[in-house]
């Protein structure tokens, strides 16, 4: 026991070191340490979410502990436009996407925006155990382009107008670190149509202290603004002039 424990202090020091010293190390050991707490955050709830499975409110533990874990790793936030949340009404909420580090993005998001569901991609409910607790809050999964993808929208329709839902989606349909957005795909706006309900803008800032290609993750804020309402009536009444 005594010999491992010595390894492991050598090791510990030595990342140490290399976190202190190396801008490259520094990256993957901050990714690996946020995979580790995500995976880690997510999942601990678990037995609780068994409770009430699907429920939007199983989210709000996990939400709690990944802004801790953000604080863990020098990121910070600032949201903006509060007083545009209106949690009387369902809504389809309209995010920018980045990195996976939008997850700390939902994570602020959850306990803001009442009765949030996320909308992702089918293979993330395979990523057991992380998969698992993120179908036990509600996320839904779909299958990019599929008919069966339309069939989990249009039932998602129902929710927001029913249930007041919040149905969170990324609207690109694939990272984008750059300058500007990317095409919107047209599925959350046929949902907002379908169900009669607003969409709700949220503009996350650039992950200014993130840089895949030049390997640097350091500490910084995320500013996450919350615009206006627009009403899908509004919309409509365009399409029809």
């Amino acid at each position: 026991m005594s010999a491992f424990n010595v390894v492991l202090g050598c090791v510990m020091v030595l990342l140490i070191i290399l976190f202190t010293m190396s801008s490259i190390a520094r990256y993957y050991i901050k990714f690996t340490i946020f995979v580790v707490l995500c995976l880690i955050f997510a999942t601990a709830p678990v037995p609780l979410m068994l409770i009430k499975p699907f429920d939007p409110k199983n989210a709000l533990i996990p939400s709690a502990l990944l802004r801790l874990s953000a604080r863990m790793l020098g990121i910070r936030w600032t949201v903006r436009g509060l007083e545009n949340v209106d949690n009387s009404r369902g809504a389809v909420v309209l995010l920018n996407h980045q990195s996976g580090l939008d997850l700390y993005v939902l994570a602020v998001l959850w306990p803001l925006m009442s009765r949030c569901t996320v909308v992702s991609k089918r293979s993330l409910q395979y990523l057991v155990p992380f998969g698992t607790a993120t179908w036990l809050w509600g996320t839904v999964f779909i299958d990019r382009g599929a008919q069966s993808a339309r069939n989990a929208l249009n039932k998602q329709a129902e929710a927001v107008r029913e249930q007041k839902r919040k149905l969170l989606l990324f609207p690109e349909g694939t990272r984008n670190s750059g300058e500007r957005l990317l095409p919107f795909r047209k599925g959350a706006f046929h949902v907002a149509m379908d169900a009669g309900a607003p969409i709700q803008p949220v503009v996350v800032s650039k992950y200014h202290f993130l840089d895949a290609e030049k390997h640097r993750f350091g500490s910084g804020e995320i500013i996450i603004s919350i615009l206006p309402m627009i009403e899908t009536k509004e919309i409509e009444e365009m399409v029809m002039i």
